[in-house]
């Protein structure tokens, strides 16, 4: 027996890949219903014509998590309101490649990472702004290791950006690096944080207009899922 409770919870682990925030708080949860082992979820997006690959990995990353939970038997993930909605039910689990052959030379594999180092600096961005309001200098971040941060939201999602592009994530790493793990030099700091606070920026764009947009499309039925 599977509870609604744990089948949400799995689907507030899966992210959308641009964005970097659960699809769960993004509204892209439409519907939800568990009954026994058998989980039934149903996605919709902001437009009609979100790119295929984006919303390939973010229905196949439902699946997978919905598939992961103990004591399920059965799991549909459907796709509202969505050009290559059929396409996209049918093809999870057979690649994307296979989906839509000729619009990738591969699997998603080196567009998920692209997204995952993006949403790295995004969040490095968020917090070296956090740590230069409270008074911390420039010069002060090139020395701090992630064990010298107060415990915070912002810690831990730098942290999970961390993990999720294979870079050490424990209290003895280096704060301030780049996607490649390499310190950034004292003398490049104020250059490369400009760098993160413009990324950061444009997601953070990126995610208001997205949800503006599905509360435009969706205006009558944004009371969560059902």
């Amino acid at each position: 027996m599977i509870s609604r409770q744990a089948a949400w919870a799995a689907l507030g682990q899966v992210r959308d890949p641009e964005l970097d925030e659960p699809i769960t708080d993004l509204g892209f949860v439409r519907m939800l219903r568990v009954d026994g082992g058998a989980v039934h979820a149903e996605l919709r997006l902001p437009t009609y014509f979100c790119a295929p690959n984006f919303v390939f990995m973010m229905v196949g990353d439902a699946d997978a998590a919905l598939r992961a939970l103990p004591g399920v038997t059965e799991v549909r993930v459907d796709l509202a309101d969505h050009f290559t909605a059929g396409e996209i039910r049918e093809g999870v689990g057979h690649g994307f490649e296979a989906t839509f052959p000729g619009l990738t030379d591969g699997d998603l594999t080196e567009l998920r990472s692209v997204f995952r180092r993006k949403a790295f600096v995004a969040a490095q961005g968020r917090l070296c702004r956090d740590l230069l309001t409270q008074g911390w200098t420039t010069a002060d971040l090139t020395g701090l290791r992630l064990g010298d941060l107060p415990p915070s939201a912002l810690v831990a999602a730098y942290e999970r950006a961390r993990a999720a592009i294979g870079l050490p994530a424990g209290p003895d790493a280096w704060m301030l690096t780049d996607p490649d793990g390499g310190r950034v030099p004292a003398e490049r700091v104020d250059q490369y944080l400009r760098f993160a606070n413009a990324l950061r920026v444009s997601v953070e764009g990126n995610a208001e207009h997205c949800r503006a947009l599905l509360a435009a499309r969706y205006s009558d039925d944004l009371g969560g899922a059902a």
